[in-house]
């Protein structure tokens, strides 16, 4: 997509340390990294959110998320790690190609996320619950 940094890493007109490529998916590290190793899963085709991309290409990500993590553990045994996904203005998303943080974390390492979650339960659980088996049920496929 015309103006899309991480497409124009995919095409090789912009810079970037590449740690993984597959027909898929690419991964290089963050330019602005949280920790030593932040590593950003995409997918080689242009899908701005979770709610653009197709199943294969999402699951394609979560491959490469999942051997990239894996390769990080190896690499640097850090004490934990984080995989985010944020969609939109709302939800903390800045680049508008569906990225995956691989974050390796360590104890102390003071990086905070988010602060610590509200609870906010204006309705029943059930009721939520709910509407999502509906909407599920409206997109077809397998459910409860």
């Amino acid at each position: 997509m015309s103006g899309c940094v991480f497409c124009d890493i995919v095409a090789r007109r912009q810079p970037a340390e590449i740690v993984y490529e597959d027909e898929r998916t690419m991964a290089f590290l963050d330019i602005n990294p949280a920790n030593p190793g932040h590593t950003l899963v995409i997918p080689k085709r242009h899908a701005a959110t979770v709610f653009d991309i197709d199943e294969e290409d999402a699951a394609a990500v979560m491959r490469t998320a999942v051997r990239v993590a894996r390769a990080i553990r190896q690499a640097f045994s850090p004490d934990g790690l984080n995989l985010v996904q944020s969609n939109g203005r709302a939800g903390g998303q800045e680049i508008f190609h569906l990225h995956v943080h691989v974050i390796p974390r360590w104890v102390g390492d003071g990086l905070r996320l988010a602060r610590p979650p509200v609870v906010r339960r204006e309705r029943p659980l059930s009721e939520v619950a709910a509407e999502i088996r509906r909407a599920l049920a409206q997109m077809g496929g397998p459910g409860i």
